[in-house]
């Protein structure tokens, strides 16, 4: 009998009945393997990749364990491999550090807040994700210098939201699971006092404000008469040798529309490409091929797109291989099954031997800024990170057998802290490792 053919009591029962061969308590344990390598693997990820760009990509994960962290999901994967999973799937994210969630426009111009990097994603255990949450709060919260007991709290908190919500989402009906989604007012409305209401009403104006105009402002200047993108070395500059290995922004420009819906495909042609440069984002992120085009229907009437490098997912040596030839389709069609809504503009194409997707630029994007935060937004924040993943797992995989597995209780909840306490402090082995193993003497970022 398949699992949709059975009642909401069986699927619960199903999940419960998994306890038996993977205890929720044996989520709290994990222990370097002794063949354990990650400085290789993280050159190995290096590999096929701007080699200028190398020591930004270096600068940016040796400032503190947290950001080594965000740069290092394929250690987290292979490391992650071994562990023990109930059994259940979902599209995993693959990548579900708290500073991959923020809010986002919808197609309506609502502000949403979900998963917002899908680079990694991959059917694959919910586990993993959750794991690698609970252990980037835990992170944050040590690069805060908040005490022990304040960042075991907040990680209890994010695994205690999880399941709380994959519970309330078990009995849902399937359709509405599919419009579950987190508004920005909800998280106005749930504001413990009137500093932090005022907080975050101020971040949802900045997102408001943050059009496709604003950057339009922000990052472009008139030259003899021509708008074009202003250089920022290192991050934003123009260049007419990008790649010779395949990365022609024009030709992803010319090739991805077919992938965008005929009404968008419509909307699309009334632009113009009229500049393109390079984009340096993120961190894990930097030495991957990633650009962004100009784009102008009228003098006043403008758009920004950008193209994101898709490679093989870090999961995807641990798990069945993706089901799409080209990665940046694996990408899109991960994040439509994941987020409550997904940018109109998503679409992919190819270029020489790469894959790469395209969508907007900062529309209407905002994202928390952890260095600032205290005790109590620290853990709140934690508490929607985790709210917002139990409702992305909920749509591609069945929340009534997750709910049942997690149980009610709290057993899972300290299993998960035991495990991201222990992981926590591996990554911080790891990342002093990895600073002695930089060249302080190479070169800055090395532009063509």
């Amino acid at each position: 009998m398949r699992t949709d053919d059975l009642t909401i009591v069986q699927r619960l029962a199903a999940g419960r009945a998994r306890r038996a061969a993977v205890p929720r308590s044996s989520h709290a344990l994990w222990s370097p393997a002794p063949d354990r390598k990650p400085l290789k693997l993280l050159h190995e990820a290096a590999q096929g990749r701007l080699q200028g760009l190398t020591p930004l990509r270096n600068a940016r994960m040796e400032e503190t364990p947290f950001t080594f962290f965000r740069g290092s999901a394929i250690v987290m994967a292979a490391d992650l491999a071994a562990s023990p999973v109930s059994g259940i799937a979902v599209q995993a994210a693959g990548d579900a550090h708290c500073l991959n969630f923020g809010g986002f426009a919808t197609p309506e111009r609502n502000l949403f807040f979900d998963v917002n990097d899908f680079d990694e994603t991959l059917p694959g255990p919910w586990e993993w994700d959750l794991k690698r949450l609970v252990t980037s709060v835990l992170l944050a919260s040590r690069q805060n210098n908040f005490s022990a007991r304040s960042g075991e709290i907040a990680v209890l908190e994010a695994a205690q939201a999880y399941r709380t919500r994959i519970n309330e989402l078990a009995s849902w009906p399937a359709l509405d699971v599919f419009y579950a989604r987190l508004d920005a007012r909800k998280i106005l409305d749930a504001a413990r006092t009137q500093a932090i209401r005022r907080r975050r009403n101020r971040i949802a104006n900045e997102a408001a404000s943050a059009s496709a105009h604003a950057a339009v402002a922000r990052c472009t200047e008139i030259v003899d008469g021509v708008r074009r993108f202003k250089d920022d070395l290192p991050t934003l500059f123009h260049s007419t040798d990008t790649d010779r290995a395949g990365f022609d922004l024009h030709e992803i420009f010319v090739r991805y529309p077919a992938t965008l819906r005929p009404d968008v495909q419509a909307l699309f042609k009334r632009y113009k490409l009229i500049d393109q440069a390079i984009k340096v984002v993120g961190v894990g992120s930097v030495g991957t091929r990633c650009g962004i085009g100009l784009f102008a229907a009228s003098d006043s009437d403008m758009l920004i797109l950008q193209v994101k490098e898709a490679r093989a997912s870090v999961l995807e040596p641990y798990l069945t291989a993706s089901a799409f030839a080209n990665h940046a389709e694996r990408v899109v069609r991960g994040q439509r099954l994941m987020q409550a809504a997904s940018d109109v503009f998503l679409g992919w194409a190819s270029s020489g031997r790469r894959d790469f997707y395209v969508r907007q630029f900062n529309d209407m994007k905002t994202a928390a800024d952890l260095d600032t935060a205290d005790e109590h937004q620290l853990r709140e924040y934690a508490h929607w990170c985790a709210w917002a993943l139990a409702t992305a797992h909920a749509r591609s995989g069945d929340p009534a057998q997750i709910a049942g597995y997690v149980g009610k209780g709290d057993k899972l909840d300290g299993a998960l802290l035991a495990f991201a306490t222990t992981y926590a402090t591996q990554t911080e082995h790891d990342f002093a490792a990895f600073v002695a193993s930089v060249d302080k003497t190479a070169p800055k970022a090395v532009l063509t």
